[in-house]
């Protein structure tokens, strides 16, 4: 099945309200940026990151202009030490390719093994831009939503000061 259509059948289970933006492809919050169209959404910056042991995983979305101190936010969740994951272990927790790291990977999580931090000033916003597994489109929905796909799914969320 289709990457983007997974995501949209599981919003439209859920009956999730949300919007389809299709562009070229982007990789990075500058190449959104760039395009010039997202000035009245929050198009949070997403990162795939490891404990030392490689045995917890953890994505975190953030607003775009932050930069995660992964030093603070390992305090925050009582973690090991943390760093960036390789891009094999993107695709074995979440389906993704380097590029398109978004909260709807999640739904590749069968398992609910992957622990989604979520930076507390995204709370409450009803224009969130994620990709749906695919960086050739964004989707349009609001946090509330967001949250009930990632709940849907089961996996643990941690909201963190970032």
């Amino acid at each position: 099945m289709d990457k983007k259509q997974k995501v949209y059948d599981k919003l439209n289970e859920l009956n999730i309200i949300y919007e389809i933006i299709n562009h070229e492809a982007v990789n990075t919050i500058e190449d959104i940026e760039k395009l010039g169209i997202f000035d009245k959404y929050e198009i949070p910056k997403n990162l795939f990151l490891r404990d030392d042991k490689g045995t917890e995983h953890f994505l975190v979305v953030l607003r775009k202009d932050k930069k995660a101190d992964l030093r603070n936010l390992r305090a925050q969740i009582g973690s090991r030490h943390l760093s960036f994951a390789s891009e094999q272990r993107l695709n074995k927790y979440l389906g993704l390719e380097k590029g398109s790291v978004s909260p709807m990977g999640i739904i590749n999580d069968v398992q609910a093994q992957v622990k989604v931090i979520i930076d507390k000033d995204l709370r409450g916003k009803d224009n969130l831009g994620v990709h749906p597994n695919d960086n050739t489109s964004t989707i349009i929905i609001s946090f509330d939503d967001l949250i009930r796909v990632i709940e849907n799914n089961g996996n643990k969320i941690i909201y963190a000061d970032i």
